[in-house]
């Protein structure tokens, strides 16, 4: 990415989306974000615009994506989605004001278990799911995430969406670079998956996908 972007991220306060602010941020960008609490960011940038609110009511979306290049969605709030599909609910309204302010790019990560759109998970991936997730308590959020793809790829072909199904699995160092696969998945760190993401994000032959990520081969 050469020339200056202003990118809206929702979700900048958690553990991929700190990355993904900063990386945007040390690459030159412009940064706008919605936060339920700015005392959580510990970046202070003259490129950092801080918005203060919930995806819930915020109603001011037409100010917000105006004149954003890239709208990027890193939400999870596994105990609110286990009672409901809030992401589903806000990506409903999102992308209506994206129509409106002309604004075509949008990025949404969901977790690696989640459904592909009218697919199955590989039967080690639905049992580890319908397990670990299900101890963990995010099977809500994997049908919320699976509710968005749905929503995006049958009610917004206009819009050049994208979804990255990402295995996360620590906060630890990079562990290497991250590439799309259909098939493969690699458990990666928050910071790996946010430097995937601002990748992807302008890569245009992720439109319309709905990929797991893995870790590229090393070069020996």
């Amino acid at each position: 990415m050469n020339s200056k972007l202003v990118f809206l991220v929702f979700g900048a306060t958690g553990r991929t989306g700190r990355h993904f602010v900063s990386l945007a941020l040390e690459e030159g960008h412009q940064v706008r974000a919605l936060v339920r609490n700015p005392d959580r960011v510990a970046i202070q940038h003259s490129n950092l615009e801080l918005h203060t609110g919930s995806i819930s009511d915020y109603d001011k979306l037409d100010d917000l994506v105006h004149g954003v290049d890239f709208v990027v969605s890193m939400l999870g709030d596994a105990q609110q989605q286990k009672e409901a599909k809030i992401n589903t609910q806000f990506v409903k309204r999102l992308i209506p004001a994206m129509r409106r302010q002309g604004v075509k790019r949008f990025l949404y990560q969901a977790g690696g278990f989640t459904n592909p759109y009218r697919g199955r998970l590989p039967l080690v991936a639905w049992i580890l799911k319908n397990t670990l997730s299900r101890f963990n308590g995010l099977l809500g959020q994997h049908r919320d995430n699976a509710a968005v793809i749905e929503y995006l790829v049958e009610q917004a072909p206009d819009i050049e969406w994208m979804v990255h199904r990402a295995a996360i699995i620590s906060d630890g160092p990079s562990k290497g670079a991250l590439q799309r696969s259909r098939t493969r998945t690699g458990l990666a760190t928050f910071r790996d998956c946010a430097a995937y993401n601002y990748t992807m994000v302008t890569d245009a032959s992720a439109i319309h996908t709905s990929d797991l990520s893995c870790y590229a081969p090393r070069q020996k």
